[in-house]
């Protein structure tokens, strides 16, 4: 595997936008990769295995909306039939994880960095995702360091 073919990426789905994030290829740290304006499923679809292709991703990580129960909504099920499409059209795995509160942690860390409000409605969809990214990235070495 190429070093590049270590690197994650992360999806905040949204209905206008979907925020993106990659792993650098040691897996440690996750940074913004802008956006993808969604235009229909089979577009998005193909802009996303571009990418994957392009910067040969091993993992796709995509946020899943629970509830604060903890359930599944209607949110989650739709984003679990995407996935399931996602799936197959990319050659990597394609992983649901918890995105509860990762906007909200994204619109605080850009207020704390006094990001102007104009820029963090340009921003905060990526900035989503890369937090989204570097909790799954967290998990991933918290979980091999205890075995």
């Amino acid at each position: 595997m190429t070093e590049r073919a270590s690197r994650v990426l992360a999806i905040d789905l949204g209905t206008v936008r979907a925020g993106l994030a990659i792993s650098d290829p040691l897996r440690l740290t996750a940074q913004p990769a802008g956006h993808l304006k969604r235009v229909g499923i089979a577009r998005d679809l193909a802009a996303l295995r571009a990418i994957v292709d392009e910067r040969e991703i091993a993992t796709v990580v995509v946020g899943y909306p629970l509830l604060m129960s903890g359930e599944a909504g209607a949110a989650a099920k739709e984003i679990e039939s995407f996935v399931a499409r996602l799936a197959g059209v990319v050659a990597c795995p394609v992983v649901l994880w918890d995105e509860r509160l990762t906007t909200v942690q994204a619109r605080r860390a850009l207020l704390e960095g006094d990001v102007s409000r104009r820029k963090r409605r340009q921003v905060v969809d990526a900035a989503a995702a890369t937090v989204l990214l570097q909790s799954w990235l967290d998990a991933q070495t918290a979980g091999s360091s205890s075995t």
